[in-house]
């Protein structure tokens, strides 16, 4: 049974947003199978959250306070305090993954250095905008993503703006949205809000950036307008505010004495759903300065599971996921007041409301949690036996050595590949194509029953010729080997498999080596589906874009000349190019037909009347899917690729590709998306947008690319080749769809 520790820098004896994230966290993993132990940051003083979470199934909870693992048992544990208890307790039997909130503590974690690769990291007290997040911030957010398995955000955006400001984690950041939990009663029947007081919600701490006291007036202001109202506020956190002694005291005074304001104190979270569920309408309306916010609060959602609907600031992620005409958008405290008087009058508008919440409430039900949580499960413990029968039931573990000088693309099967249970990996990383410790090289070898050479480069050269008696080799080769003069010196007969990414690539390879053709196998570049599907933003049907422009063979000429096609019907049309610039590769610019060709290219998109303006570079990264999300349409117009992944990479996250017709083209992508040339190219574009058929089109592209080479079915491919040898047929015929 899997095993999960979790902690979270919070007190659980106030019920706020990261108290409820705790309970909904190990409800979750609870449901989904897992043993759990949660670790409590403070002595309980009441019950009302803690119990609930021991009543789960193979839930501890850890009392460190009451079971005497701290001296001083009246105050919550220092962040070094529960590290060294959470390490203590991981000592006594292994966790398989550590799930921590709080940035400080999960820092602490990481330099102790205990946990890599288990942690589970949900981060929400960290800068979120561009200008409050220093060198320094970043610095410690790349270690600590590093360091972790999973990088556990909030919303989308919240991970898009991760992964922009943080390379390492790329890759490792996941959705883990805020849950609502399911009440344990039946919703009661609303009376018609004519002839009675509306009855208004709060629920959660009371602080100033949550305008709690001004919403104590609310029902005197609309007293005012002529429109009777309660106000029912529910929760005993009244926040010290260093800056205004003055405030404490005024909010509990405020909630003792404001007319028609009913406090009813701190009550168990079902206790306070069950009064929530009574109300008319529910606020969370705040300071202005957190409509940046990346976060989003799960007590609006929880008004909305309860079909209460609730007073929202208007920001851009509200309206994404509201709509943009939801009638309970504010902007300053007349707004509040009037939105009120509004749908307290007006039965049609309070529907409306009401069932928009409803709708997207919907989508964070501890169910879909459920669901999240089991994908997440799965990725990082995959079954390996289940794809190479050949794993199961062995003494001992696989020993699987990595050698490579670039492992970019190896990337997601290492992650696989060291989760399975059956397999250990190791790692010789090769600091140049033909540089190495020759020392760490040597132990690898003597260490490892099969070892991986990623690219057919002097790394397959040094392992081919050093292979043990009854120790299995296998090489991958990319497209640039072919070309390279070490490949001779690879002695094949020592290659138990050569792996090829394309059908193409394979039988050019068999020819151009003469190597045996049972020996060459097709296993396509892994595509990671679940990492780049992500929400497309507003426009994005009218953005072309390129992963990749240098060298001159991949023509970003040709990209311009679609460009200017379509611009030439249609000025809204956008080119962006992912990519370092040329002269960024030194290989590249030392010839001098390269610069030629470059510089040709951008006079050109600063002289012309088509192209001024409408061509973007954006700086070469790891945050591929985040830059995706704007991308509808995805280019490939080079002379020639061994597979080109950035058409792939872009049909997984809902743009639809478009190539030109290199050699091996029609071996990978099926032909819908191979034009004959670039005015071919151009008019489908346009025609699919004019006509309205960019959904369906991009819908189509991620079924074809799921068909194709998703990471899971790469991933089985790579696990069987560790043990067994594949058939020579897959070195022929096609990856794309034949449908």
């Amino acid at each position: 049974m899997t095993r999960a520790l979790v902690y979270g820098d919070v007190n659980l004896n106030v019920i706020d947003g990261s108290a409820i994230w705790v309970q909904s966290m190990v409800e979750a993993l609870s449901s989904c199978g897992v043993e759990v132990t949660l670790v409590l940051k403070a002595p309980v003083r009441t019950a009302r959250l803690v119990d609930p979470i021991a009543a789960m199934s193979g839930v501890t909870v850890v009392r460190p306070h009451d079971e005497g693992m701290v001296r001083r048992t009246k105050r919550a544990l220092t962040r070094t305090q529960a590290i060294e208890i959470m390490r203590v307790l991981d000592e006594r039997r292994r966790f398989d993954l550590v799930v921590m909130r709080g940035l400080a503590a999960v820092d602490l974690a990481v330099a102790d250095g205990s946990f890599d690769g288990r942690l589970w990291t949900y981060l929400t007290d960290m800068a979120q905008t561009v200008t409050a997040l220093q060198p320094d911030a970043v610095t410690q957010l790349e270690r600590i993503s590093a360091a972790s398995r999973f990088m556990l955000c909030q919303t989308e955006e919240l991970r898009s703006f991760l992964e922009s400001a943080v390379a390492s984690a790329c890759g490792r950041s996941v959705l883990w949205t805020p849950t609502v939990p399911s009440p344990d009663f039946e919703l009661p029947s609303r009376e018609p809000l004519a002839g009675r007081a509306i009855r208004l919600v709060y629920t959660g701490k009371f602080a100033p950036l949550w305008n709690t006291l001004q919403m104590t007036t609310l029902p005197a202001r609309l007293k005012d307008l002529g429109v009777a109202a309660e106000l029912h506020m529910v929760g005993d956190k009244v926040h010290e505010v260093t800056a205004d002694p003055t405030y404490a005291p005024r909010m509990q005074q405020s909630l003792e004495s404001s007319a028609g304001v009913i406090w009813h104190g701190g009550v168990p979270r079902q206790d306070a759903m069950r009064t929530s569920a009574a109300m008319d309408v529910g606020l969370s309306w705040r300071d202005p300065s957190m409509d940046g916010s990346l976060e989003l609060s799960t007590k609006v959602l929880e008004f909305g599971a309860l079909d209460v609907p609730v007073i929202l600031n208007r920001t851009q992620m509200h309206e994404d996921l509201y709509g943009v005409d939801y009638p309970l958008f504010v902007q300053g405290e007349d707004d509040v007041v009037d939105a009120i008087a509004s749908v307290a009058q007006d039965r049609e508008l309070y529907e409306l409301a009401r069932l928009r919440c409803r709708e997207v409430s919907a989508q964070y039900s501890m169910e879909v949690a459920v669901e999240r949580m089991r994908g997440h499960l799965t990725r990082a413990f995959p079954a390996g036996a289940a794809a190479a029968p050949a794993l199961a039931g062995r003494a001992t573990r696989l020993k699987v050595g990595v050698a490579s000088h670039d492992l970019k693309f190896f990337s997601r099967m290492l992650d696989y590949l060291s989760a399975l249970p059956e397999i250990e990996v190791r790692i010789d990383q090769w600091s140049g194509l033909d540089e190495h410790d020759d020392a760490q090289s040597q132990a690898l070898l003597e260490w490892a029953d099969v070892v991986v050479a990623e690219w057919c480069s002097p790394v397959a050269v040094w392992y081919s010729r050093r292979k043990r008696p009854g120790q299995r080799l296998v090489v991958r080769l990319h497209r640039f080997e072919l070309e390279s003069p070490w490949l001779a010196d690879v002695d094949i007969d020592a290659v138990d498999q050569l792996v090829c990414v394309s059908p193409f690539y394979a039988q050019l390879t068999a020819r151009r080596t003469g190597w045996p053709a049972e020996k060459i196998v097709v296993v396509p570049n892994w595509v990671d589906v679940e990492q780049l599907d992500r929400p497309k933003l507003e426009g994005a049907e009218l953005h072309l874009g390129m992963i990749g422009i240098a060298p001159s063979r991949k023509r970003l000429d040709l990209g311009l000349d679609v460009l200017e096609a379509v611009r030439r019907e249609d000025d809204r049309f956008t080119l962006f190019a992912k990519s370092k610039m040329p002269w960024d590769y030194p290989w590249v610019w030392r010839w001098p037909a390269e610069r030629a060709h470059f510089d040709e290219v951008f006079r050109r998109i600063q002289t012309s009347p088509h192209l001024r303006g409408a061509v973007v570079f954006d700086d070469f990264g790891a945050d591929v899917a985040t830059w995706l999300r704007r991308i509808g349409w995805v280019l490939s117009t080079s002379d020639d690729e061994s597979f080109h992944l950035a058409p792939a990479e872009g049909m997984a996250s809902g743009a639809v590709p478009a190539l030109l017709p290199w050699p091996g083209s029609d071996t990978i992508y099926h032909p819908r998306w191979i034009d004959d040339d670039v005015d071919t190219m151009a008019e489908r574009i346009l025609n699919t947008v004019h006509d309205g058929r960019w959904e369906d089109e991009r819908r189509t592209a991620q079924q074809h690319l799921a068909e194709s080479f998703p990471l899971e079915a790469v991933c089985a491919s790579w696990t069987r080749l560790l043990v067994e040898n594949a058939s020579p047929d897959t070195a022929h015929g096609t990856l794309a769809p034949t449908t």
